[in-house]
This record gives structure tokens, C-alpha cells and sequence, in this order.
């Protein structure tokens, strides 16, 4: 009887996916009905969640990587207790609906990550999993497991395609992530076939040799892949794979095992065959028996229980040990510290100066004094970014409890994996690297801005004043690209003050990442007073200095270039010419800004502007208008010593002075 509700159950997650695929007319059935068995098992016997409390701080995280499969995973959210309703499940890909075609992060309550470009979840996961074991580390005791899941994904042939899987995958071996376990949906199929036509490698030892413990089971043999995954659970010292081998479209009489059930609904005569081949008797679309509810429903009644039992362990190490427990809730809460923006470093007015990336490195440890859940690391850059937590050693398998992290040469599995680690809850990560190497990691950031979550982004070595490395690593159209993407704060600070500020909006922004700027090169840190404090970088704009009348021109510059705005300034004064000079670190957050204040710093009626910025040229004309200018760089550089390229390309006082002077 037992093993006839689990095969009812199993198929009314099927139905219910092709169904709504159908009703559709968009979407991808063959997934959902193929690994129908594996999601059963996983989240009817080894799950740990409280649908009733989809953010309960304990619990397992479960990643479907293989986004595109959507509906296996509503189907699981409603089945289960989520509050994902069955006129959610039939508004599948509709507008307004809480299940879109691919799973969303913060739209649909139990999605915990947003998936579908391949390779993001399956490094997310691997994000989630270290943000356990470093948390683990942190606060838990002998005696009291305050921190303790699982994570858990399904991941797809596509996935393993992608070359972010490799990269997540030789990190998570390295790090001996033992509570981490990807069910592999082993189909074999991809859009344009067999998978065979391009994906030949032996996936199991890929596996073995990053040092993970790999399974290789029937997929649809649910006592095997309950074994499997106690297997998985049993080895603590390595991250598990176990490759289930499974029929895409499983069940259907014409379409089983081929690509057409991939991406395109099944028809209407193709499920009823369908449904006939699983003994489906129930003719209504979108059917549930009661039976199935009553069974599936168990989920919520044991997350409540275990989320319950949970609670009396805390109140219980709260009786144990006050002091621990109320820095445990102190640090789960992600609160900042009360006082954590206080007392911030003032830098005085220096000609010679300092690179930014300099300040930086302070600023990041004077933060990460205050800030426990502050944590990152660099690219095989640390020396470079100047991204280190000066006191702490690095994570390693046998100490997650520190703050530095060695990510290897892996940029996009590091963003990736900084996400997850964001969408796991209570940590703030920072990632660092060179600007020019945004370029790997920008599918990631991308996703970020899309999730509306707040990694820390530190690009260093911003232009071409990083010098004689030469074009290959001088960034030109990359402050442009992160500019481009929606919800992603770029800034690039003037000096030391303002990467004091830069660091402080990055660190209390909470929906959005934040990509921090910095140059290689020293830049003056300039003269404060109380109409031009540091402190108005958390405008994006504001009046570094002002013009001795009513300007004629105002110069705008951002960065290194901030320093030819001032020299040009007072050439232009001193020839009778009134200049502002608008000091930019941030486009986004200015055009955050109400009217009266952007016409206070920009006054429609001064159309004479001129930008300097060492990169390319494109953000800026809507800035300057018809009758402004732009001193950019549209090409690519050269190697040679820094001061030689400034000159080269016209980022000088001259340049500024002669092109102000052209416009007016």
C-alpha cells in the first residue's frame, strides 16, 4: 500500500508539471517528469524545512539548478505547504504569477536561489554550503548544534557543461564541503540531442579527481536513491554527487527519452497517453488526490515540529550560556552593530596622496572590526586588491571559523559563490579582483542584480593607470558594462574619503550589489570643509569645488580624472572663466536623487559640461547633453608606464582646460 501512495504521489507531481506546462503553452515537462522520483525522496524523507517558515535559519537549502525544470519545484512548494497555491501552479509563466518560467529569488516563497543560466546554482549551492560550515564553526558548541543542514540541488547535464561547474566544483572538493549533495539528472539529453554529440567526458571521475564522493544509482528506483543519499550524508569529508540515471519525459509512450520533451509542452494527446501509461484514472487537469495531500502534507506538520524543537534547543543554550547565545542571535540576525558607522577614518588633505585601493584595505579592516559577518576574499589577488582581514587566517577545511578566503583563479564561481552565500542569510561577503576581470564574473553579478541581493564587489586596478600590464589588463569598457546592468551600484571614489564613504554605502545596502572601484595609482586626497564633506558620496554626486561665480562650465569627473577637473579649474578661473567642479562617484545612486538636489549640482541652465573619465564614453551624454563633452577613452591601451598613457590619451589639465574652453 506504502508503495503505491509514493508512486501516486510521484505521478501527481508529473501530472501537475504537464499539466501546467500544457495550460501554458510554455516551458520544459520532460525534467520535471524524470526526476519526479529524486525530488519525492528528497524532500519526503530527508528535508529538513518548515514550509509554514521558509526562512527558518536551520534549515536545508534546496537549489534546483536545472531552472529550467521550474515545475518540478512548484509542484514540490505547493504539494508540500509552501504558499504556492494550485491557481499558482495553473498561472504557471503568466503574468503577476508566483511561479515564473524560471525559479526567482524572493518572488516565490522556498525558491532559494534564482536559476536557469546553467552553472549559477550549482555554484550558489556550493555558496550556501560553505556559508553553513563557516557558520557552523562560529557558534556552534558540543552541546548545542545551533547551525547544522544541509545543502541540497538537483543539477542538470547543462550544468555540468558549463565551465562555472568546474570551477565551484574543484573549490567545494578543496574545501571538503561534507554537507553539500547535487542529485545529477543523468538523461543524457540536451536541446540539440543526445548529449553525446558534445559531453563525452567521464562525469564520475571528474567528480573523484576534485576530490567529491560520487554515486552512480537508477533514478527512478526510489530505495536507491534513498540509499544514495544516506550514503551522501554519511561521508562527512567530501561534497556528493550522486548521478541518477533517468528517462526524460519518463512515461511518455512518444516523447520518453527524447529531446522533443524537453523544452515544448508534451499536447493534449500526448498526456492523455501519458497519463494512461502511469494508470492515472483522474480525467480533471491539475488534479490532486486526497490521499496525496494527506501524504505530502507531512512536510508541513515535521518542518513545524522540527523547526519547534530547534527553538527549545536555543532557549535551552540560552539557559546554558546567556553570553554565547545572545551573540549567536546577534550574529543570525544580520543586524548591523550599533555603533558600526561611527568613528569612521578622516583622511587629511594630502597633494601627494594614496591609491585608493589602499584606502580601501583600511577601510575594509577598520569595518571588519565591527562587523562579524563581514567576510571575502580575492581572485589569487589578494596582494593586489589589498583585500585581506588583517588578524584572521584563511578558511580551510580544518578552520571554517576565520574570514579570509583563498577563491583560487576562479572569478565567476567566486560571484557565483559569494551569492549563494548572500541567499543563505546572515553573511555579508565581499569578492575581490582586477576591474578587467569583471568580465568573467559578470553572469553572476547579473543574477545578483537580478535577485535584488547585495554581494560586495572590489575591482581594483580601474583603468588604464594600472600601465605597463598593458591593454590585455586595462579595463576601458567595463565601468560602462556594470553601469548597464540594472540594480548594480558602481562606484568609483575620488580619494581616500570617499572610499571611506564608497565602503559604508556598500556594506548597509541590502538589495542590490555594489562594485567598489579603485585605482593602482596614488590620487591626491582632497581639502574637506562643511560645504563639500565625504560624506555627500552617498549622494553619487556633489560639489567637490565651487566656481568663485554663477559657473559658466561645470567639470565632472570621477576617480583618478577628479584631479584634472580641479588643476582645470583653476586655469579656467584664473582666465576669467567661472568653473564647478562635480566630483561622481556614482551615476546610480545620483539619479537616486530627488530633483532639487540633482538641479542643485547640475542646473539645466549651465548646458556647458565637460566629463573625464578614463573609460569609455558611452554613460556620459546624457549627462553632458548637446553641449557638453566627454573625455573618454573609446579604444583600447597600450603598455607603458601610467603617467605616459595619461598624457597620450588626453587625460591631462590641458585637455580639460582645451576642451572646456571648445565648448563655450
Amino acid at each position: 500500500m506504502q508503495q503505491s501512495i509514493d508512486q501516486l504521489c510521484v505521478n501527481t507531481i508529473r501530472t501537475l508539471s504537464m499539466d501546467a506546462v500544457q495550460k501554458a503553452n510554455s516551458g520544459h515537462p520532460g525534467m520535471p517528469m524524470g526526476m519526479a522520483d529524486v525530488a519525492y525522496v528528497l524532500f519526503q524523507k530527508f528535508m529538513r524545512h518548515n514550509p509554514a517558515n521558509p526562512k527558518w535559519v536551520n534549515r536545508d537549502r534546496f537549489v534546483l539548478s536545472a531552472g529550467h525544470g521550474s515545475m518540478l519545484l512548484y509542484s514540490m512548494l505547493h504539494l508540500t505547504g509552501y504558499d504556492v497555491t494550485l491557481d499558482d501552479i495553473k498561472n504557471f509563466r503568466q503574468w503577476g504569477s508566483k511561479t515564473p518560467g524560471h525559479p526567482e529569488f524572493g518572488h516565490t516563497p522556498g525558491v532559494e536561489t534564482t536559476t536557469g543560466p546553467l552553472g549559477q546554482g550549482f555554484a550558489n549551492g556550493v555558496g550556501m554550503a560553505f556559508a553553513e560550515a563557516h557558520l557552523a564553526a562560529k557558534l556552534n558548541t558540543p552541546d548545542f548544534q545551533v547551525i547544522n543542514h544541509y545543502t541540497y540541488a538537483i543539477v542538470s547535464d547543462g550544468d555540468l557543461m558549463e565551465g562555472i561547474s568546474h570551477e565551484a566544483a574543484s573549490f567545494a572538493g578543496h574545501q571538503k564541503l561534507g554537507k553539500l549533495i547535487y542529485l545529477y539528472d543523468d538523461n543524457s539529453i540536451s536541446i540539440e540531442g543526445d548529449t553525446a554529440v558534445a559531453f563525452t567526458e567521464d562525469t564520475q571521475k571528474r567528480f573523484e579527481a576534485y576530490g567529491w564522493h560520487v554515486q552512480k544509482i537508477d533514478g527512478h528506483d526510489r530505495d536507491a536513491i534513498e540509499k544514495a543519499i544516506k550514503n551522501a550524508q554519511a561521508e562527512s569529508g567530501k561534497p556528493s554527487i550522486i548521478c541518477c540515471k533517468t528517462k526524460i519525459g519518463f512515461g511518455s509512450p512518444n516523447k520518453e527519452g527524447k529531446e522533443e520533451s524537453h523544452g515544448a509542452p508534451l499536447g493534449k494527446d500526448e498526456i492523455k497517453l501519458t497519463k494512461a501509461a502511469y494508470g492515472w484514472t483522474f480525467e480533471e487537469d491539475f488534479y490532486i488526490p486526497a490521499e496525496v495531500k494527506e501524504q505530502m502534507n507531512i512536510a508541513l506538520t515535521y518542518g513545524k515540529q522540527r523547526e519547534h524543537e530547534w527553538l527549545a534547543m536555543m532557549e535551552d543554550f540560552k539557559k546554558s550560556d546567556e553570553n554565547a547565545y545572545s551573540a549567536a542571535v546577534q550574529l543570525l540576525s544580520s543586524e548591523l552593530p550599533k555603533g558600526w558607522d561611527e568613528n569612521l577614518p578622516v583622511y587629511a588633505a594630502d597633494a601627494k596622496g594614496v591609491a585608493t585601493r589602499k584606502a580601501s584595505g583600511k577601510t575594509l579592516n577598520h569595518f571588519a572590526k565591527k562587523i562579524p559577518f563581514l567576510l571575502g576574499g580575492s581572485a589569487d589577488l589578494a596582494g593586489s586588491n589589498l583585500s585581506e582581514i588583517e588578524g584572521e587566517a584563511f578558511i580551510q577545511a580544518d578552520d571554517y571559523s576565520v574570514r579570509n578566503i583563498h577563491f583560487g583563479v576562479r572569478e565567476h564561481a567566486m560571484t557565483s559563490i559569494a551569492n549563494g552565500m548572500v541567499m543563505h542569510g546572515v553573511l555579508k561577503p565581499y569578492v575581490a579582483t582586477f576591474l578587467v576581470f569583471s568580465d568573467y564574473s559578470k553572469p553572476a553579478i547579473r543574477v545578483a542584480a537580478l535577485s535584488k541581493i547585495d554581494p560586495i564587489l572590489l575591482f581594483t586596478h580601474d583603468s588604464i593607470g594600472l600601465g605597463e600590464d598593458g591593454p590585455t589588463h586595462q579595463p576601458i569598457e567595463h565601468l560602462t558594462a556594470l553601469r548597464a546592468i540594472p540594480n548594480v551600484i558602481v562606484l568609483r571614489p575620488a580619494d581616500a574619503n570617499e572610499v571611506v564613504y564608497s565602503w559604508k554605502i556598500a556594506i548597509e545596502t541590502r538589495n542590490a550589489p555594489v562594485a567598489l572601484v579603485m585605482t593602482r595609482q596614488n590620487l591626491p586626497i582632497y581639502e574637506r570643509n562643511d560645504s563639500n564633506p565625504a560624506s555627500l558620496t552617498e549622494k553619487g554626486g556633489y560639489i567637490l569645488s565651487e566656481s568663485s561665480k554663477a559657473p559658466q562650465v561645470i567639470l565632472i569627473g570621477t576617480g583618478s580624472e577628479v584631479q584634472y577637473a580641479l588643476e582645470a579649474q583653476k586655469v579656467l578661473e584664473a582666465e576669467g572663466i567661472s568653473a564647478r567642479v562635480v566630483s561622481m562617484p556614482s551615476l546610480e545612486l545620483f539619479n537616486k536623487q530627488d530633483a532639487v538636489y540633482k538641479e542643485s549640482i547640475l542646473p539645466k541652465s549651465v548646458t556647458k559640461r565637460v566629463v573625464i573619465e578614463a573609460g569609455t564614453t558611452m554613460p556620459w551624454y546624457k549627462v553632458v547633453g548637446s553641449e557638453g563633452a566627454v573625455i573618454g577613452i573609446d579604444h583600447f591601451g597600450a603598455s607603458a608606464p601610467f603617467e605616459v598613457l595619461y598624457k597620450e590619451f588626453g587625460f591631462t589639465t590641458e585637455n580639460v582646460v582645451k576642451t572646456a574652453k571648445s565648448i563655450l
